[in-house]
């Protein structure tokens, strides 16, 4: 595993968003399986089409906006992907990934949506160093740009106090494919893609974990392995955890909330034409794939997650209440776009050409 010299100072970051979604049943945050696959499958959609959009002034994005927040300068020197970069100064609480063919996927091991192992070849791009802590999308939300994330997902998925979610360096969960795209847009940026996000994971080595090949340890890679009833079973702040950093310096790879991406879950995304780019296939090709999946009783193709009956959208990384298996750079989870579930997050991206020194 690669090292480098520390390279956290402070910077400030808020954010917000606007609505409030209606309360859902309660329910309680399934047992993740061993291999570390559908620990997500139950949380149920948290009804976002009956949000009742509340003014910027509202007292969960005034309080949460007005609170400093730590963010990361870039790296130090030296970084193995430095010759790489565009020139110019890097986007703030961003770092860069270089372009290049890697290895996608395995050849054995996971579900059968992982396999196979293939080459992917991708331009380069930058990804923020965290995911979107609380704070940042405050701004969004005081800008009238982002609803507000779901105020009840901890208490309805029987997690405890969702104020113990909601800490300003915590990562923001509970919030949409919608309003994780918008959030980005908010900031210039975009959703990383699914070969994306795993290219940021795995480098150029192949490596198992975003750190590397050694077994994951909840006291030192990430947020992750805790338990929801229990008083640790909550997220970390996105400045945590060093020795889990991803190949090009990212935290959080592994663990604390899962990573919505722009991509539709294909389960056939591996054996595409496009698969050599990182393209999956169509909605409707997607959807007559995971048709033959469920006729062919082929359910554990994807998991313990259900077969979806739509275009569903991929998800990357793991949380908190994940198994440190499932943490591995090739796991794939997919839920509908509208959910707002409480261990759902998002970081964002940019392509070189739009970052502005």
């Amino acid at each position: 595993m690669r090292s480098r010299t520390p390279w956290f100072i402070l910077w400030l970051l808020a954010c917000g968003c606007s609505g409030v979604a209606t309360p859902t049943p309660a329910q309680s945050l399934p047992t993740p399986s061993p291999s570390g696959r559908g620990a997500t499958a139950s949380f149920g959609p948290a009804t976002p089409s009956t949000a009742v959009p509340a003014p910027a002034s509202s007292p969960t994005a005034t309080a949460t906006a007005a609170t400093p927040e730590p963010s990361l300068a870039e790296p130090d020197g030296g970084l193995p992907d430095a010759a790489s970069r565009p020139p110019g100064i890097a986007p703030e609480g961003m770092a860069w990934v270089p372009g290049g063919t890697f290895t996608m996927g395995a050849d054995e091991g996971g579900e059968e949506d992982e396999h196979p192992a293939h080459a992917v070849t991708l331009a380069g791009f930058w990804l923020d160093f965290t995911e979107v802590s609380v704070s940042a999308y405050a701004e969004c939300v005081a800008a009238g740009r982002c609803r507000p994330y779901r105020e009840d997902a901890a208490r309805s998925f029987k997690a405890g106090a969702d104020a113990r979610f909601r800490g300003p360096r915590q990562p923001v969960s509970a919030v949409s494919w919608d309003d994780a795209k918008n959030y980005c847009e908010f900031r210039a940026k975009r959703l990383p893609r699914e070969a994306e996000w795993e290219r940021a994971a795995r480098g150029d080595d192949g490596r198992r974990f975003p750190w590397g090949s050694e077994s994951p340890e909840p006291t030192k890679h990430g947020c992750f392995a805790r338990g929801t009833g229990s008083p640790g079973g909550v997220t970390c702040d996105v400045v945590s955890f060093p020795d889990g950093k991803g190949p090009y310096g990212h935290l959080g790879l592994g663990g604390n909330v899962w990573e919505w991406l722009v991509d539709f879950y294909d389960p056939y995304a591996y054996r595409r034409p496009g698969a050599s780019q990182g393209e999956p296939g169509s909605c409707p090709e997607i959807l007559k794939t995971q048709n033959e999946l469920r006729a062919a009783g082929r359910q554990g193709f994807t998991g313990t997650n259900p077969i979806p009956a739509q275009c569903e959208h991929v998800l990357r990384g793991g949380a908190f209440n994940y198994p440190g298996p499932g943490l591995r750079t090739s796991n794939r989870v997919h839920h509908p776009g509208t959910w707002r579930m409480l261990v759902a997050g998002l970081r964002c991206a940019r392509d070189a050409e739009t970052a502005k020194p």
